[in-house]
């Protein structure tokens, strides 16, 4: 069969161009091994030959299906796989969590939208639409969509920067704000790129959150004292020292605050500590009782301003929330133009940063309590098209809350759809209650938001764990808070991103990869541990604890479940690390696998940023470990290189004990992927000890290779087969030095045998049985069936060895003892 055009056309494009296109030797297959060529292909699986990927198949695993759009499109909107089954236990659940988040989010979206310095309508207009617009994309049925503590403090942060005579007001730039990082997070998940986020660490999340709380919090305490005569919006250290000098200057704001404070820790306490312990057949009363003590906090606080200014509300004796206008006033479409972008465009990028993490940490965070998963993709559409909605109602940036969050899983939402009954509360408010929230005194609602952050201050004991797990890592997280506290929150978060890019990269780049010795080792049960044999040193066996419920119940001793590995003593080969900094007992005697042949083993990826770490270690540590060899030695000082100094006039009447390096076993387990750097270390190693052992070669194995195109990376440097000076006629181990070594497991297969004991070919269609063409033996079991002349006479079934690799790519096994065996029979059969 002639080959198409195409690739005719290509092989001769590339006979033009000089394109080798077997570099490597790729397309090489190894013959059959003597011994096996005259048995049935099928009976060893010896005609297998392992195929290499292809670029086309590479797209293809792209390649758009119309099954995969459907699925796609409906993922686009989750909602309606469940809105069919939706129930009035349902129902129930998702009123008790909806009304009790919209009795919180009303003061807090206030109060919020004091902390983005606009109007407090502006707070309840970002609740109502974000709830009831979320649920809709949702994939997490706890998290709360709205204004939020740090995100209201950066939209505050940006629009304090406008210029005095902008001709955009406050509110526009906000509400632009929102619509364009809401495109550009909604575009995010469009694309599937919700992965994006887990290039942020906790670490990161954590440094964030806490540097904010303390930031905000800090923020606020003048507003809660009614201190005044300096800015709020600087770097919270400074805002600090401002307060203690202006402490004198404290009016009576103080005490609405201060009291307010103290309130809503006191009855956070008694609701969620004392009473719950006296009584705690009660602990869901108690629960609400503390989810609505900043409603009850307001409330009060609200009666009395009203009792006190209520005579005149024009000059209160304090500072009060003022009128707060009925109704949407500010419905229409936002204004995005360059002049409001220029305002903001430097901050977007904190922008995005702040709607991703706080969103996404939070709602797989609750998915995990609750057991159940998240599309963090699809989080992004959701808090997107939530911003993009959002400005179009006078919303601002909102994104996942964790108080409210917490209070909504607490108090046993059961599906997205609580989110509508908390938005039906919210514009009841809107339209009915805002005469109410004219004497809401401010002091009050900065009570609110520094009890409500305070929750976002990392414990020392999370700290402190943190540190136990990766001090590196605490070092970050208190750069992060201190950057905050000295600078701004947007600095902080670049810095503890970037900080932890770095140590991430750092960590891969010097990668070190350990030399592994051999351990025979065999299980014993714990009863076991200290009665076992001289001949079967406990030293030297791996022990497994284990309990046998089962058979324990019934009376039994436990011993019968164990099971026939333990109680035949198999012993089995382990490989440890010859240094044996794996924590492994120091009493084991780790020992080299065989002389001349190294194990190496990767603990991280091996991609062009760690590659030349790794095999420069690994060459370090061989040529430490084993001599040149003896043809390739010399003594005289002209012949030897610049860097390689002559022995010591001590040390030449010694002979030199180490071995010389025969083959080289690389453990890709932890490796996934490769790249051209990477390979094209692994060759210049290769050239390099080929020298150092010349004129003999270095056998190279590779073991637990898990990816195809891993295999054809190696494949088209050389690697995967012997060379051409260990090949030549495999079946005359003379010539050539090498004895292949496969893996082989074993299948089991049906077969059709006729009267003389033959097993058929083909299929008999007649009997509707498969028929092989191996020759019977007695040792396979066959059923006898009545036959008649020229059909079958029994049929059985037959354990057949199958091998697992390609037999084209010997050098690729699928363990580190098929590598070890195939590299020692190599250097045995030299």
């Amino acid at each position: 069969m002639s080959a198409p055009v195409s690739t005719k056309v290509g092989h001769a494009l590339a006979r033009v161009l000089r394109i080798d296109l077997n570099p490597g030797q790729r397309a090489k297959v190894t013959p059959i091994p003597g011994g096996i060529e005259g048995r049935d292909g099928n009976d060893l699986g010896t005609t297998y030959i392992e195929e290499e990927p292809t670029v086309i198949e590479w797209f293809q695993q792209f390649e758009p299906t119309m099954p995969g759009f459907i699925t796609y499109m409906l993922s686009l909107i989750p909602f309606v796989s469940w809105i069919g089954r939706y129930n009035l236990k349902w129902l129930y659940g998702d009123l008790v969590a909806g009304i009790t988040v919209g009795c919180v989010v009303i003061p807090q979206g206030m109060a919020y939208a004091k902390l983005a310095l606009l109007p407090v309508e502006f707070g309840l207009y970002s609740s109502f639409v974000g709830v009831m617009i979320y649920w809709f994309f949702a994939t997490s049925k706890d998290i709360t969509i709205g204004p939020v503590a740090v995100m209201s403090t950066l939209v505050g942060n940006i629009v304090s920067k406008a210029p005095k005579n902008f001709a955009y007001s406050k509110e526009e730039i906000a509400s632009s704000l929102a619509l364009i990082a809401g495109a550009i997070v909604t575009a995010m998940g469009l694309l599937r790129l919700g992965f994006v986020v887990e290039y942020i660490p906790l670490t990161a999340i954590a440094a964030f959150m806490t540097g904010s709380a303390i930031s905000i919090a800090t923020g606020q305490v003048p507003a809660m004292l009614g201190l005044s005569g300096f800015d709020t919006r600087e770097a919270t250290y400074k805002v600090f020292i401002n307060i203690l000098k202006h402490l004198g200057t404290a009016k009576l704001d103080a005490a609405m605050g201060l009291t307010a404070l103290f309130l809503l820790y006191l009855i956070r306490w008694v609701t969620g500590s004392f009473l719950p312990k006296r009584f705690p057949n009660h602990n869901k009363t108690w629960f609400f009782l503390s989810t609505l003590r900043t409603v009850f906090t307001i409330l009060l606080y609200t009666l009395i301003s009203w009792l006190v200014n209520r005579r005149s509300p024009k000059h209160p004796l304090f500072k009060i929330l003022g009128k707060v206008p009925s109704g949407f006033k500010h419905l229409g479409i936002p204004k995005a133009n360059a002049d409001i972008f220029n305002i903001f465009v430097g901050h977007l990028p904190a922008t995005v940063i702040v709607l991703l993490i706080e969103h996404i940490a939070i709602s797989k965070s609750f998915g995990r309590i609750n057991n159940y998963q998240i599309n963090p993709s699809q989080e992004l559409i959701a808090i997107g098209i939530t911003n993009i909605f959002g400005p179009f109602f006078g919303g601002y940036p909102a994104t996942g809350s964790f108080s409210r969050t917490a209070i909504k899983s607490k108090a046993g939402v059961r599906t997205p759809f609580a989110g509508v009954i908390t938005g039906i509360v919210v514009l009841l408010a809107i339209y009915l209650l805002t005469s109410v929230f004219f004497y809401i005194p401010n002091s009050s609602l900065s009570a609110v938001i520094i009890h409500a952050v305070g929750d976002l201050i990392t414990p020392p004991n999370t700290v402190y764990k943190f540190w136990c797990i990766s001090p590196v890592e605490v070092v970050i997280f208190f750069a992060g808070v201190i950057v905050t506290v000295f600078t701004t929150i947007e600095n902080g978060i670049y810095v503890t991103v970037t900080l932890s890019a770095g140590v991430m990269l750092f960590r891969i780049a010097k990668a070190r990869g350990h030399l592994l010795g051999k351990v025979e080792v065999r299980s014993v049960t714990g009863n076991n541990l200290y009665t076992v044999d001289d001949k079967n040193s406990a030293r030297d066996s791996e022990v497994a604890l284990y309990n046998a419920p089962a058979d324990l119940a019934k009376g039994g001793s436990g011993k019968k479940s164990l099971g026939r590995s333990l109680e035949d003593n198999s012993a089995r080969n382990v490989y440890l690390p010859l240094d044996q900094k794996d924590g492994s007992n120091p009493g084991l005697k780790v020992v080299s696998p065989y002389p001349g042949i190294f194990i190496y083993r990767f603990s991280e990826g091996f991609l062009y940023a760690n590659a030349s770490h790794y095999t420069e270690n690994l060459v370090q540590q061989i040529t430490f470990a084993t001599r040149p060899n003896l043809s390739n030695t010399t003594t005289d000082v002209g012949d030897r290189a610049w860097n390689d100094p002559p022995p010591k006039a001590s040390s030449q009447t010694t002979a030199d004990t180490r071995p010389i390096l025969r083959a080289i076993i690389l453990d890709f387990a932890s490796v996934n992927n490769v790249d051209i750097t990477s390979v094209q270390n692994l060759i210049d190693v290769r050239t390099q000890l080929d020298r150092y052992v010349a004129p003999d070669t270095v056998e190279w194995h590779f073991a637990s290779i898990g990816s195809r195109w891993t295999k054809r990376a190696l494949t088209a440097a050389g690697f995967g087969f012997p060379s051409d000076r260990e090949e030549g006629d495999i079946n005359n181990k003379k010539k050539t030095g090498w004895a292949p070594v496969f893996s082989v497991a074993s299948v089991e297969e049906a077969v059709v045998v006729d009267g003389n004991g033959t097993v058929k070919k083909g299929f008999d269609e007649e009997g509707g049985r498969p028929l092989n063409g191996s020759r019977y033996s007695e040792e396979e079991e066959v059923d006898e069936g009545v036959g008649r002349i020229g059909t079958p006479v029994g049929t059985g079934r037959r354990r057949v060895p199958v091998v697992i690799g390609g037999i084209n790519r010997p050098f690729f096994h699928v363990d580190i003892d098929g590598a070890l065996r195939s590299a020692i029979a190599s250097i045995e059969s030299r």
